[in-house]
């Protein structure tokens, strides 16, 4: 069979199925199934396309029809210019999420303490980032910490980061320069309306299973006696809840609370500046 007409069958399937940008996910899967990149499809698109290989992709493709998200097809999803494997155990790196690692880097910091980190997205770019750093990544689930320190060990930042199990603050020990968190921030009566390829991503990190603010209000009365002297505080939210957070920000004591967007126009991370003693 012809590449072409295997991707384009793929393509209809996917559509038939609802799949938004049906032909750009056939083409990520086809390069799986070949093991190429997917931009050298266009160059392969007359070739014969082994039986074995079609079958793969075939099989790909079921399962993106029936709502696998194609990240946990491949095995990996790209974040901030990088490779991070992702599995049922954490949740899935996203691009909203970089507006957080760029405002993070606006200002120098040494030693950064990432909050429920899960594939360690945010704590492993920073740190591949800013060579010098080092950091600290808690979760409460170990599956979710061995797949972190195995993207940490591919990205080569394993020897400056440490990763323990930790609800929030409870094993942290010590005080940082930054800590930043994308925690769940869902409220559970907004659960059932999602999309169905969250349901293969770990439910307690999308909902605290109450208002989608218990996190907040836990990070926000931990962080003061983990932050040095000007440390910062930088946490991702729900588009809805910029006031919601940057009051509890502001009632715990910070400084400097703002709220930035995301590329969208839409509220995306809240920032403080902990102007209090430092505690021991």
């Amino acid at each position: 069979m012809i590449l072409r007409d295997v991707l384009s069958t793929g393509a209809g399937e996917l559509r038939a199925a609802g799949i938004e940008e049906a032909m750009r996910d056939a083409r990520r899967l086809m390069a799986l199934a070949l093991g190429v990149e997917t931009g050298r499809l266009t160059l392969l698109e007359r070739d014969e396309v082994k039986p074995v290989a079609v079958a793969t992709f075939h099989d790909a493709v079921r399962r993106r029809c029936e709502g696998e998200p194609v990240s946990h097809i491949l095995g990996w999803r790209e974040f901030y210019g990088r490779r991070f494997e992702v599995t049922r155990d954490v949740l899935d790196p996203r691009p909203e999420t970089e507006g957080l690692i760029a405002e993070a880097l606006r200002e120098p910091f040494e030693e950064v303490l990432d909050l429920g980190t899960g594939t360690g997205c945010i704590l492993l770019s920073l740190l591949a980032e800013r060579s010098g750093a080092s950091g600290v990544g808690t979760d409460v689930s170990p599956h979710a910490l061995d797949v972190a320190a195995r993207n940490a060990q591919a990205l080569g930042v394993a020897g400056r980061c440490a990763l323990i199990e930790s609800d929030w603050f409870g094993a942290v020990r010590g005080t940082y320069d930054l800590i930043v968190s994308n925690p769940p921030y869902i409220a559970a009566g907004e659960m059932a309306g999602l999309a169905r390829e969250l349901s293969y991503e770990p439910r307690m990190a999308l909902t605290d299973e109450a208002d989608g603010l218990n996190a907040y209000r836990a990070i926000a009365a931990g962080a003061g006696a983990h932050l040095r002297p000007q440390g910062r505080l930088l946490v991702e939210i729900g588009c809805a809840q910029g006031a919601a957070v940057a009051a509890l920000f502001e009632a715990a004591g910070f400084a400097d609370v703002g709220v930035w967007p995301d590329l969208d126009g839409r509220d995306r991370v809240i920032t403080g500046r902990w102007n209090g003693a430092e505690k021991r």
